[in-house]
Parts: structure tokens; sequence; C-alpha cells
């Protein structure tokens, strides 16, 4: 649909704005204008409406509207432990020490700011729980949990989660908190009862006070730097000295070193500092006046009280006495600020004007225990639609003797001041933006310009590179075809001399197969190398049982013993001996006369090849 038709004018978007906090008391007007613009935009197109006047008029005669827009604008994204290293850290150290510093009898009062629809509550409930033991945490801790959201509060008030929403906790912790409720998951009752659900504005309303832990994560981000600046100070005043403030991953106290103390920047975890010159309002008992009848202070004190906060100036002014009674509120006060004369003899505290616009009470304490005068910038006091802007000036009075006697408090209007002041600013942020947003630009275009020449020569060094190595492929391919060729012609001559060795082997076994007589071939280790048919008939011993064997150590019919002279003999000599006689029995065990011939065969180093058969001539003599 694109922006608004009225997208440019930021009155009708504050006019907008100014209903809506008048029909329904939200009051947005501290929100960040484009985060705001954007989300109400959304809501716009999503019914298919054009301009802001037009979107006015669907909400004056359609009150559900209102939900819808503020569950757009109040972004409820929240779940159990979320940003799970951040929680460990707030366990293992901010709680742990923490806790060792407190007495065991000590309230612990904890405040979960924009708590959204309960996960955060119930995960500081857990969190103590685990660290204290269920029984002490039911005892000693105590959670606020606060939003501006009734829908979101209903939803957290119930307890009730999905199964998916309890996927970040462990099997034990769903286990131990949580009871299965048809579909879903109710947390534990007596546990819940520990935490307390109220609508509060942390823009508006008073903050809760002396709290040990303050949560508030990914809230301060939706607001503009005067909100976030206010709430800030009204933290600061919630927490008591050394208690801590855990922010979301998006927020951070850069500004705000002189009050708060960083425990830990990653994990956005800040620290009140002890000794701060912000003292934390500890109400004191007051005397209480009736008339005329005043113990301590005379008419003619008064009157000189009245006359010491008339001579501050034509500015709104009121005067309390030491024990924070109002004593005088001139005429500019009372027009102002609605008070009249019957307001002075009242405490301070019962009045408005003491936290609104701003918290008086700390402040009136902290100058009269330091004895110095303090001012408040910029402190916004809205009425209705209009907006003022005052500089508040609280001055404490001394006696002659120099006994605090009196405190005066003048407001100066600097609207029209911090109106310019803030439209300057907001017109400087934003070209300081738009010259950063330029800036950004123009650095990303150079880096991109460099990354793409860097390509272009990384590309054409890859190029290079692929060349070389197709040529050296080329190359190598070559090599492996030659290498195959010579591969075949040497397969081709090694079957060739294969085919021959096979013939001459062929040849070989036929000569001694045809040997009637017992051939036995015998190496230099005098071990059977060949045992022909002759032998197998004549002696009984297949070749397959005697190849390899030491031939003198074979156990059949042939004296072999009487043998081994003449073969050592023919294998130092290398000469022919023989036939040498000798008995014997044959394979079936007959006794013969065996003739043994003796022969060198090959060179140095070579063996003895032996002939053996019967004697046909006798026994020798």
């Amino acid at each position: 649909m694109g922006e608004p038709r009225d997208a440019g004018d930021k009155e009708v978007l504050e006019e907008l704005l100014g209903f809506i906090r008048e029909a329904r008391g939200f009051d947005f007007t501290g929100y960040k204008r484009s985060t705001l613009a954007r989300r109400i935009h959304k809501r716009m197109t999503d019914v298919g409406i054009g301009s802001y006047l037009d979107y006015q008029d669907l909400l004056e005669t359609n009150s559900d509207e209102f939900d819808a827009l503020f569950n757009t604008i109040l972004i409820n994204v929240t779940s159990f432990f979320r940003d799970p290293e951040a929680w460990t850290f707030l366990q293992n150290k901010v709680v742990s020490e923490l806790l060792v510093s407190l007495a065991p009898d000590y309230e612990i009062r904890v405040w979960s700011a924009g708590c959204s629809s309960g996960e955060e509550p119930y995960s500081l409930a857990i969190m103590f729980a685990e660290a204290l033991g269920l029984d002490e945490c039911l005892r000693r801790v105590k959670i606020y949990a606060t939003d501006v959201d009734e829908e979101a509060l209903r939803e957290a008030r119930s307890g009730l989660y999905p199964a998916k929403s309890l996927e970040p906790l462990s099997a034990d912790l769903r286990e131990k908190y949580f009871e299965q409720s048809g579909t879903q998951f109710t947390f534990r009752p007596d546990l819940r009862r520990r935490v307390i659900f109220g609508r509060h504005d942390i823009t508006r309303d008073a903050p809760i006070s002396r709290l040990d832990l303050l949560v508030c994560r990914n809230t301060l981000m939706y607001f503009n730097v005067e909100a976030q600046t206010q709430i800030v100070d009204r933290f600061h005043f919630a927490l008591r000295p050394n208690g801590c403030l855990f922010l979301g991953k998006a927020e951070m106290l850069l500004n705000d070193a002189e009050r708060f103390e960083v425990v830990n920047m990653r994990q956005r975890v800040f620290r009140r500092r002890a000794g701060d010159t912000a003292l934390p309002y500890h109400p004191t008992p007051l005397k209480i006046r009736s008339g005329v009848g005043v113990e301590l202070h005379s008419v003619a004190h008064a009157r000189q009280l009245r006359g010491l906060v008339l001579d501050a100036g034509p500015v709104p002014s009121i005067a309390l006495d030491s024990d924070g009674t109002v004593v005088v509120i001139n005429s500019q006060a009372r027009i102002q600020f609605g008070l009249s004369t019957t307001d002075i003899g009242r405490p301070v505290q019962d009045l408005e004007i003491s936290y609104r616009p701003v918290e008086l009470r700390s402040l009136i304490d902290q100058s009269t225990h330091e004895r110095r005068t303090l001012r408040v910038n910029g402190v916004e006091r809205r009425m209705g639609e209009d907006v003022q802007y005052f500089d508040i000036l609280i001055q404490p009075l001394s006696g002659p003797s120099g006994v605090h006697v009196a405190t005066t408090i003048s407001f100066t209007d600097v609207t029209v001041a911090t109106q310019l002041k803030a439209e300057v600013k907001r017109i400087r942020e934003d070209l300081e933006t738009a010259y950063e947003e330029l800036q950004s630009t123009n650095e990303e275009l150079e880096t991109t310009n460099e990354e793409l020449q860097s390509s272009i020569e990384e590309l054409e060094t890859t190029n290079e590179e692929l060349q070389s190595t197709n040529e050296e492929l080329e190359t190598t391919n070559e090599e492996l075809q030659s290498g195959n060729e010579e591969l075949e012609t040497m397969n081709e001559e090694m079957r060739i001399r294969t085919d021959e060795l096979d013939e001459a082997r062929a040849f070989l076994e036929a000569v001694l197969t045809s040997i009637a007589a017992g051939v036995v071939v015998l190496d230099k280790d005098l071990k059977v190398r060949s045992w022909n048919r002759g032998a197998v008939d004549l002696w009984g011993l297949r070749a397959d049982e005697v190849m390899e064997e030491p031939f003198f150590e074979l156990d059949f019919g042939l004296p072999t013993d009487e043998l081994l002279p003449v073969v050592q003999r023919c294998l130092e000599t290398r000469q022919r001996s023989g036939p040498v006689a000798v008995e014997a029995l044959s394979r079936i065990g007959r006794p013969i006369t065996c003739d043994v011939f003796f022969s060198p065969f090959g060179v140095h180093n070579g063996g003895v090849v032996l002939m053996m058969e019967e004697s046909r001539s006798g026994t020798p003599a």
C-alpha cells in the first residue's frame, strides 16, 4: 500500500497519539516516532486504510480496533530464559553475590518491568527457587511483574503456556515447575503466588522502591532519549544501593557512570553505586500542625520564612519548614499547580506536587542532608494535550545560627527553550544520522569496489592456474599414454618369454619323464629341486613330498649318508663321478643294488644331478 497519504505530516501523527492517550490512557508520546509510525502503518495496512485521519475515524467507531493496534505497537516478544548466556551470568554471578550479601531473613524484592506474557518473571522465580531452594524462595522472594498491556497481563496471570513455549527449559525444570493441563502447562501455583502482576507505565507511574534486582529487557529501546532518561531516573530511585539492573542486548547505560557501575557490559548488567549523591527516598515522620497552635514555629517565624521565599523571584515557589511542612505557596505556584492556601500546613508528601511532575521528596532530603542547592532541568509536565517543561531549583535555607530552617522549591518554565532545544537536537541527530548513513554507504561502496576488484584479480589468477593445470594434465596424459604403450610392449615380450619358458619346461619335463632311471636334482644347499617319475617308481616318494626338503634327511630305501661324501666332492670339484653301487631297498621293500651317477650342473655354486638305477650286473665286489 505504501506510506500513509499524510505520512509527512507529523502533526497528524501527534494528534492521533493524543487521541489514543485521551481515549484509552495509553501514552505513547515517549516512544520513538520512527518505530511508532512503522507499527501504526503496519496496522493501517492490515485494515486497508491509507491515512492517519481515516484510521482515527476507525478507532472512534470501532473500540475493538484499539486492542489490535496495541498488540501491534506493544511487541510482546519473550520466552523463558531468553538469551541463556545472560541468564546464566545473572544466576551464577549476580544472584549468588546478592544472596551472600543479604541477611537470612531479608526480603528479596525483584521487579520485572515490561513483563509481557509472564515468561520473564516466572524465569526469575525459577532462578531464585533453584538458588535458594523452593521453601526459602516462597518465604523470602517477592517478584513484581508489570506491563502496560492488559491483555498480556491476563495471559501472564493465568500461568498457562503451550509445550512449545517450554522448549528452552530442561526436562528437569519443566517437570519441577510446571503441571500439564490438557494440551498446555501451568506454572506451579505456590510459586506463582509470589509473583504480583499489575498494570504500570514506566514513563508515568511512580516506581516500585527498595529493589534488589530490576529486570527491564528490550523495553527501553522503543523510547526516545528523553523518555529513556526519565525511566532510568525512576529505575535509579527504585533500586537500593548496590541493587542490580538487567537490560536487554540493545540497551546500555553509557552516560550514567556516576550512578551505575558496569557489572558485565556484554550481558547488560549494571549496579547502582553505593555512594552516589542521589540517595533513595526514605520518608521520616512529620509533625502535624493544628492551626495557630504550633509548638516550634511562631507566627513571626512563619512570616520570616514567607519573606525569604518571596525574595527568590517571580516564579512559582513553595517553601517547607525543617519538618517538611508547607509554610508558603506563592501566587504563581497556586495558579500553575492548582494549589491553594488551604494546602499550607500540610506535609509536602500529601501533595501531588511532591511526586508529579518529578519525585521531589528524595531531592529535598538530599538537599537538606548535603546543605547544597540542587537543580533538575527539563522536567516534563503534561496537562491533557499540553506539555510544559520546568527547571526546578531546590534550595536549603539556614537561620542566623547556621541551623537548617527551611527549603524553597522554585519552578522556572523553560517550555519554549526546551522545545526549541529538542527540535534543534532532533534536526542535528537527523543530520548526523543522514551523514553517518551517507558515509557508511560510501564506505560500503568503496569496500564493495575493492572486493569486486580483488575478486576479478582472484578470478584471473584462478583462470591462469586452471590453464596451467590443464596443460600439466594434458602433458601427464601423454606421458601416461606413452607409459601405457611401453607396458603393452613389455607385456607382449613377457608373454613371448613366458611361452618360451613354458615350452622349455615342458621339454625338460618330457625328457626327465622319458628317462627310466631315477633322476634327482639337488641345489647347493642339498635340497631337492627335481624328482622325476623314475625316482617315484624306484623309491615310492611323490615329488610334492620331497620338493625343497633336505635330500640327506629323507627317509626312504636309499642309504643317503653313504652318498654324502661323493656329493660334496662333486660340488667342490665340479666333476662327474660314479657309478657308486649301494645296497638299498626298493619302494616295495625288495633288496636291490643301486648304481648312482653324480653330475654337477650350473657354474659356480651350482647343484648336483643324481641318476639312480637298479644294477643289472649283480652285487659289486
